[in-house]
């Protein structure tokens, strides 16, 4: 039997611990299992607010990562996807090349799609000049960078009221107190905690000086300021944009059925609703929780993803029972800096509770979650002893010709529950626990 080509595009959260699941759950003789990343190290992107205030992170390099695991990692850049033709094209950095780079086509039998999400800017001008987002490890050291340039007194102003603008003017607040931070939120400040998150948040927030603009809406982006809706001019010599995530434009690209934002439609196992061989984890899903609501971008909706898209596949390549395991929230995690934090717990489609766990030993709390993530990711199985199942499907066919049929049409599904429109899906979600097959959502950014 010929090996069955499986390849996972991005090694974030989802991705990389997919691909480590499946290395875990197949022989490595029935499979080829390729990794394709555009850069070399593992990013911990729930810390990234961290990375930007000035704090350094841990490298964890992926050749590392998957040493030993048979999986094949390929440091490249992703610039198309062939659904209909299963191919994938990669751009390599090669110095021997023309123009320093070469191109490739990577044919794939199945296709695990964990591209991510970026910074989204919803069209607002000037932001893509003068502003900086941290939805990426580039964006939060060039934030770090100017950030160590301003004087004392300077302002900083981040626009966005979700948890990655929470956590970012706290952390850039604890540790910068010589400089003036504030927030621009569209609605009220923590508006979606209970009472009792609401008033920690306002309490540290006054702790540590952060100026709270709330109903604000910003228009407009300027080197040195931003403009409301109301025409008020807020002065900043660095503006911090943390008002959502938009995915990566690739999947919208192909004939795969995607939401009206762009995001891989997806049955209960992670599968596409529109081609079979597909798969799609993390942000790059439009996935359904409990009530129906779509799921939101984040690790905590990401890592439980992943599992549940690996076993599946798994399960169907081997003849075994499929896997099928309701993916729900129990809690969403925030730091207030390094010192204070923010423990919201929450129904299972997301909605805060009255019950919250404040103060250090809910920083505690949150920073235990993160380096669960981080662990998590090294190993995918949680520790757990795994067996390798042989292979009971045959490899498919190569498709003889590309698909003439026209794209389908945007998926009847929601893409988004009302809610997200408020406040944009997180770009470093709380990571699930990795003991727990439903993880505890940690909610840690949005707008």
């Amino acid at each position: 039997m010929q090996q069955h080509r499986i390849i996972v595009l991005g090694a974030g959260y989802a991705g990389a611990i997919a691909a480590g699941r499946l290395a875990r759950r197949l022989r490595r003789d029935d499979v080829s299992l390729v990794l394709v990343n555009a850069e070399p190290d593992f990013v911990e992107r729930v810390r990234l607010h961290q990375l930007a205030a000035g704090q350094d992170l841990r490298p964890r390099p992926l050749a590392e990562m998957f040493a030993g695991t048979g999986v094949d990692l390929r440091i490249a850049r992703v610039t198309a996807v062939d659904a209909d033709r299963r191919t994938v094209t990669v751009t390599v950095t090669d110095p021997a090349a023309a123009h320093g780079s070469r191109t490739e086509e990577l044919p794939y039998d199945t296709l695990v799609y964990a591209l991510g999400s970026g910074g989204n800017d919803h069209g607002v001008p000037g932001v893509a000049e003068h502003a900086h987002d941290i939805a990426g490890r580039p964006g939060a050291l060039r934030l770090r960078e100017r950030l160590a340039r301003l004087a004392a007194g300077e302002r900083v102003l981040v626009v966005g009221g979700g948890l990655t603008g929470v956590e970012a003017a706290t952390e850039i607040a604890e540790a910068r107190p010589d400089l003036a931070v504030g927030l621009a939120a569209r609605g009220g400040l923590g508006d979606w905690l209970s009472p009792k998150g609401r008033a920690h948040l306002r309490k540290v927030f006054a702790g540590l000086g952060i100026t709270v603009y709330e109903d604000t809406a910003v228009t407009a982006v300027e080197a040195d300021r931003v403009v409301t809706a109301d025409g008020t001019e807020l002065p900043s010599a660095a503006t911090v944009w943390t008002t959502g995530f938009a995915v990566h434009p690739i999947a919208r690209a192909t004939t795969l059925e995607v939401s009206a934002t762009g995001r891989i439609v997806v049955d209960d196992t992670m599968r596409s609703v529109s081609h079979p061989q597909v798969y799609a984890v993390g942000d790059a899903a439009l996935a359904m929780g409990p009530g129906d609501k779509p799921l939101r971008m984040s690790c905590a909706s990401g890592v439980p993803s992943a599992w549940q898209a690996a076993d599946a596949l798994a399960a169907r390549l081997t003849g075994r029972k499929v896997p099928k395991v309701p993916l729900r929230y129990f809690n969403q995690c925030v730091s207030l800096g390094r010192k204070e934090g923010l423990i919201q717990y929450v129904t299972a489609d997301d909605r805060a509770v009255r019950a919250a766990l404040t103060g250090r030993l809910a920083a505690r709390y949150k920073e235990l979650v993160c380096k669960g993530a981080a662990w998590g990711v090294a190993n995918p199985t949680n520790g757990l002893p795994t067996r390798r199942h042989p292979l009971t499907t045959p490899r498919p066919t190569e498709p003889t010709r590309p698909a003439e049929a026209a794209r389908p049409a945007e998926s009847a599904r929601p893409a988004e529950s009302a809610r997200s429109a408020e406040r944009p899906q997180p770009a470093e979600a709380t990571p699930a626990t990795p003991a727990t097959p439903a993880t505890p959502a940690a909610k840690t950014s949005a707008a």
